[in-house]
Order: C-alpha cells, then structure tokens, then sequence
C-alpha cells in the first residue's frame, strides 16, 4: 500500500508566523500576485516572505534613509544558477537588465549565482521575465527550500567525476525546484518559457513513494504546503575538491567512481550550517558529518528522504533553530540515521574511504578544460561586477562573452570562470581586459586579497549590523600592511567578513574570520584552515575597526615566533590554542 507523506503532529508550541503565510499563500502565489499589482513602492511585510521563494528580497537604501519619508525601497534579485553554470545569453540579459532596471552593477554569490541589485518594484516582473526568457531563473535562490545547489565550478570535460558532479547537482536542482505554478502565472502571465527538459529520472523520483516522502495529489509532492522550515542548502562535489566549502552545507554529496570513471555512487554528509546569532547560545556554527555512502540508483530517494526527515522533524516554531543543523545535532548522527532508513525504504551503508583530501581551490588564471580549448579564472574582489574609473569589469565581461559567445561559470568564492575559450582567441581576451584595468594573471593579485570574501551588508541588507564588503579592501591593506611591519611580508590566510552573524560569506570556516557584532566592530574568529575543513572559534566579541592593528599585532609575531614549517595562520591558531594567544597578547609590548 503506497503511503502519502503525513507530517507528526507532536509539536506542541506555537508555529512561527511564516508558517502560517505559506499555508495560506494558496502554494507562494499571495500576497504578492496581488500587491504586485497595486501601485505602490513596496511589499508589504507578509508578501516579503512569499517574495523570497521567488527569488527575490526587499531591501532600502539605508544611506537615503531620511527622517520623516519613506524608505528607498529596492529589489535584490537572485538567480537560481545550479553548479554556476550561466550560458552567454543570459549573462548579456543580467548585464543589460542592470543598466536598464538595477544600480548598474552585478554581484557573483556564494552560493554561484547573480545578484542583481536597486530593482524598483514596478521593475521587478520585466527583470524576471527577461531572466526566464532567457535560459535563467530566479524560483527557489531564496526562501525555505532548497537553494541553488552548488558543484566544483571547473569545466574539466575530461575528467568524468567532474561531469557527474554538474548532472548531479542539476537533476536534484530540478527534483526540489517548486511545482507551483504561481512563479509563472505571476511573472509570465502562465507562460513557461525557456528551460531545459527534465530527465526521465527525476521526473519518476519526484513522484515515487511509498515511504512517506510525498504528498500525493498536491501540486507540491515534495514540500507539500509549508515547504521547509527555513533554507536547505545542497552541494555536489568530488573527493578531494572542496571548492564548494562542503563542510557547511545541510546536504552533500560526493562522487564515488570506480577504477574505469565510472559512477557508482555518492558519499553523503549532512548537518552542516552557519548562520547564527549574538548573544543566543542556542544557536551556532556547525560542520557537516559523514552520514552514509548511496549507490547512484538510489541517490535522488535518498536526497528525498533526507529533505523529507527535515521537513518533518525540524524547528516550525523559531525559525533560529529551523535548520537541520540543530535536529542532527539533538538528535545525533545515529537516529538521525535511523529515521531517514525509514524514508528511504532500507538501511543505510557504510561511508566508503575517502582517498584524497578535500583541499580549497578557485582555479583563477588560465587552464586547459582537456578538449583542447582553454578556460579563464578571474578573481572579482566580493563578486561585484562594475565599471568604476578605470577599472571596467563589467564593460571587459559583456565585450568578451558576446564577441565570443562564451558560457561561464560563478565559482564559490564569487569568482567568475570564463569557458570555452579557443586557444587562438586567448590573446585577444587578454588584450581586452588589459585595456579595461583587470588583472587575469592571479599571481599579481595579492593573495590576501585573492582568499578573501565579504557579504554586502550595508547599506542594502537589512540584517546588516556593520560595513562589510565596503571596508574589506581597506581591512586587507591594513592587515598586509601590518604583516610586513611585523616581518611576514608574503605571509597570507583565508579571510572572510560579515556584517551580521548569519554567515553569508562563510566566515566560520575561515583562518580569520570578521563578523559584525555592533556598528564599526566585529566578532573574531580565529583558527579554521586553509582549505574550510575546520570550523574556526570565536576569540573575541567585539573588535573596534581602529582597533584592528593594535590587536592583531601580538597574534601576528607570535605566529612568527612559534609558528611550524609551513604551517598556516589558522593551523597555528588551532594548535597553539587560544590561551596562550591571549596570554602573549596580554603581555605584549611593540
């Protein structure tokens, strides 16, 4: 007897009121089908939560905020870009669509896609048209479902792991995309316009049951009405790749072939997550853990099990303690373990060993794809494409790609992959972006610099407690600055900054980490790895910005006092430990 997913009914406080906006969104089409309508400047703030599951969040310019009259309502747009793949056609659509209806600039994510910012609201239903119409989407880059699914960013097309991880991680990006029909009702008028067909697979592995995954006979088989608790972030990588910072995801897969390429199946972690808050304890950072090996059979009723575990079993009640994070860690690998076996329909096996070590790549600079054609990493500082003096980004990007109509791919680490260069045109593009200020030889890039990453933070987000990707650049020049003043003048480390705890950037997993705790100071982090295998630690609470020299001053000479051969920054931190950090710093005197 074929069994219909029936959520447990043994949560007894009260759901958290976004809760009850999805339940009565008639499946994410009001209020926003309806306000989209009115004229207005704005959504109002129960649309905004149904607004982001299509892609897009409501911000104001905190900068134009004046006393007395109405917020600089804008609209930040994200594109739903599995593995970061975006074709030429539409990174044209999102270059002009930035000059036409955005603040003329493009942001490359985390997360592998673009932001396009400054979107009025009277804009916003053109700007997604033309994105779908134009081989993109933007249905489920936010919201409470599954996100953009990541995967290492290099196109190797001769080596076959690779290859499977980008199938892989668009098949499970279609098996969770929304089924609604309100994204296109409500920005295309019904009309579905240009996608790729489905495989055969997922269309029978969204529909397949039995175990109590799906919800039969609702126009959503997987989320049913209350979609998830909060976001679900999946990543498809292979051994040894961790460009894709695997660590902090709730759902990893990683690709296990045999001695011929062959696929065979995937190692699977899950629990990993970021976000958290000041001053709550309860809520935290967190690495994933291994959970299981699954054949390639069985791989997409696997992923449904366990998004069907966190569907069921997570927090509805506060949505600070809604991620799966929070339910592995409570309940432990174990019985969490045992109630995906139950969805799933069958015992889990083994992780199978794991050869080569997850290592961080960004894979900048110039690169043979192995079909004879040639692939170009370029480093883009916070992932904000412009045009700024004589720095012309975006002029360099939308001259090349439409000259030679190339596909590219947004690395994690908000980089961009320029593909399918033929090698003949090579020194044309590098002619082209010398004539517009971009550096493309990533040796001359400050390495610093080129490991960092910083949300936007202010003035756009609204959760933003302090500057982030606005004052990163001079956070770098200080810092390099004070490395050479303490005779480590080519030492570097993974930074990474936020303006608010929710970890936007991964600071975390960074070897100095920078999270706004309070207007012009930040949390400090200290201890991950170079390759965000290791959660970092909070060192300190709050760190004034005019601070930044006298206290990381002492860490720095103690570093290179103490330090192993080769041994990095946040290994050193790791191994020495905190106390005798603070114990040197104490009694420190330049």
């Amino acid at each position: 007897m074929v069994k219909s997913a029936t959520p447990p009914t043994t949560v007894t406080r009260k759901p958290s009121k976004v809760e009850g906006l999805k339940e009565q969104s008639n499946f994410l089409c009001e209020p926003v089908a309806t306000e989209l309508l009115q004229d207005t400047t704005h959504f109002s703030e129960d649309a905004v939560q149904i607004l982001k599951f299509h892609g897009s969040y409501q911000q104001d310019n905190r900068d134009n905020r004046t006393k007395g009259q109405e917020k600089d309502y804008q609209m930040m747009l994200r594109t739903r870009s599995p593995g970061g793949l975006i074709p030429s056609q539409l990174y044209l659509t999102l270059d002009k669509l930035a000059d036409e209806y955005g603040n003329h600039t493009l942001r490359a994510t985390t997360r592998q896609g673009f932001q396009l910012h400054g979107i009025l609201k009277k804009n916003l239903k053109s700007t997604i048209a033309a994105i779908v119409k134009n081989m993109g989407s933007t249905l489920g880059a936010c919201g409470d479902l599954n996100r953009n699914v990541m995967a290492p960013p290099a196109p190797f097309v001769n080596r076959a792991e690779y290859q499977y991880a980008w199938e892989y991680a668009n098949n499970i990006a279609d098996l969770l995309t929304p089924q609604t029909g309100a994204y296109y009702e409500i920005w295309l008028d019904g009309e579905k316009a240009i996608s790729s067909e489905e495989s055969p697979e997922v269309k029978a592995a969204r529909q397949k049951n039995g175990t109590g995954t799906t919800f039969h006979d609702s126009p959503e088989p997987i989320y049913g009405k209350l979609y998830m608790p909060r976001k679900f972030k999946i990543s498809v990588t292979v051994p040894g790749d961790n460009s894709i910072d695997l660590y902090t995801q709730d759902l990893t897969l990683v690709v296990m072939t045999n001695f011929k390429g062959e696929l065979k199946g995937f190692n699977v972690f899950a629990g990993g997550g970021l976000g958290r808050t000041h001053g709550k304890e309860e809520t935290f950072a967190r690495a994933a853990d291994p959970i299981c090996y699954v054949d390639k059979a069985d791989v997409y009723q696997l992923v449904k099990a366990i998004v069907a575990t966190q569907r069921d079993y997570g927090d509805r009640t506060d949505r600070r303690h809604a991620r799966l994070k929070y339910l592995i860690n409570e309940w432990g690998v174990d019985k969490f373990r045992t109630k995906v076996e139950e969805y799933f329909g069958k015992s889990l096996e083994p992780s199978k060993y794991l050869a080569k070590k997850f290592k961080y790549q960004d894979f900048l600079g110039w690169n043979e794809q192995g079909d004879g054609k040639l692939f170009l990493g370029l480093s883009i500082d916070n992932g904000r494409v412009k045009d700024e003096g004589k720095f012309q980004l975006k002029t360099a990007l939308r001259e090349i790609v439409e000259k030679f109509n190339l596909p590219m791919r947004v690395t994690p680490h908000q980089n961009v992959l320029l593909c399918d260069i033929l090698p003949e045109n090579k020194q044309e593009i590098i002619a082209i972006l010398n004539r517009c200020g971009i550096v493309s030889d990533p040796t001359k890039i400050d390495s610093l610099e080129r490991l960092s990453m910083a949300c936007p933070a202010l003035p756009t987000c609204g959760l933003a407690i302090t500057e982030s990707e606005r004052i990163i650049p001079s956070f770098l020049q200080r810092i390099r600055t004070l490395l050479k003043k303490v005779g480590l003048p080519k030492t570097s480390f993974v930074t990474r900054m936020t303006g608010c705890p929710n970890g936007c950037a991964r600071p975390y997993m960074a070897e100095l980490g920078l999270v706004g705790s309070a207007p012009e100071s930040y949390q400090v982090w200290l201890g991950g790895c170079p390759n965000q295998t290791r959660l970092a630690r909070p060192y300190t609470e709050k760190m004034h910005a005019d601070d930044l020299e006298t206290f990381l001053e002492p860490i720095f000479v103690l570093y290179k006092q103490q330090r192993k051969k080769e041994e990095s920054f946040g290994n050193f931190c790791d191994r020495i430990g905190f106390d005798a950090i603070r114990e040197f710093s104490d009694n420190y005197q330049a």
